[in-house]
């Protein structure tokens, strides 16, 4: 697999050293000079200098042949323009990008951009997973459909508590395939029944989300 990273910085150092520490063929593309040699002296004969947001750069890469672009430079305009002429010049067929403002994580998914990653958005679903009364915590969103998979704390006053799945009556597009139930994960059937303190695992659409709170949590 040819994977291109944009940008050089600590996040695409590392990304770079892990992926080719599995075995795949990497090349990064970095403006600084320096980043641009320590990268050389350290994994190799990996990293071009050059602006990823040029048409050109993109072509001295070889991005037409690329198989996975991920852009994580600290800059979400530079981020979003790349990853979309990626995608959209080049035919790249997995774009990944970098968000540095959660707010923004709206508009990448919307203009086309396959995966994004927000450390911000990260952190906060660790910190939540930590705080017992927290009901509904976001896991993972798949830009792929808008997918949503989210986490959702049962307590006795949940409408869900004491019901079987089957008698759920969840909303289009959401289903709930996994629960926690005292450290112990659980396969849910239609006749599993729901009990407070249970941590469902479920997913959903963006546009779905509230209304499988309001079904499941009230």
């Amino acid at each position: 697999m040819y994977i291109v990273v944009v940008g050089g910085g600590k996040v695409g150092y590392h990304l770079a050293k892990s992926l080719i520490a599995e075995g795949e063929e990497v090349l990064v593309i970095e403006k600084d000079a320096e980043k641009v040699a320590r990268i050389t002296r350290e994994l190799g004969a990996v990293a071009i200098q050059g602006d990823g947001a040029e048409v050109a750069t993109l072509e001295n890469a070889g991005l037409e042949r690329a198989d996975v672009v991920a852009v994580v430079t600290g800059h979400d305009e530079d981020n979003l323009i790349i990853a979309q002429v990626a995608k959209g010049r080049f035919d790249v067929p997995r774009t990944v990008a970098r968000i540095n403002n959660p707010r923004n994580e709206y508009v990448f998914s919307h203009l086309g951009i396959d995966a994004t990653v927000s450390a911000t958005q990260v952190i906060l679903s660790v910190i939540q997973q930590n705080i017992p009364q927290h009901p509904f915590i976001h896991l993972l969103t798949l830009q792929e459909g808008g997918v949503e998979i989210v986490e959702l704390q049962l307590t006795d006053e949940s409408p869900a508590s004491g019901k079987t799945l089957g008698e759920m009556d969840l909303p289009p597009d959401s289903a709930v395939p996994l629960l926690m139930r005292a450290g112990r994960p659980i396969v849910v059937q239609p006749d599993t029944k729901l009990q407070a303190h249970d941590r469902l695992i479920a997913m959903t659409t963006g546009e779905q989300e509230q209304a499988l709170r309001g079904r499941i949590l009230g």
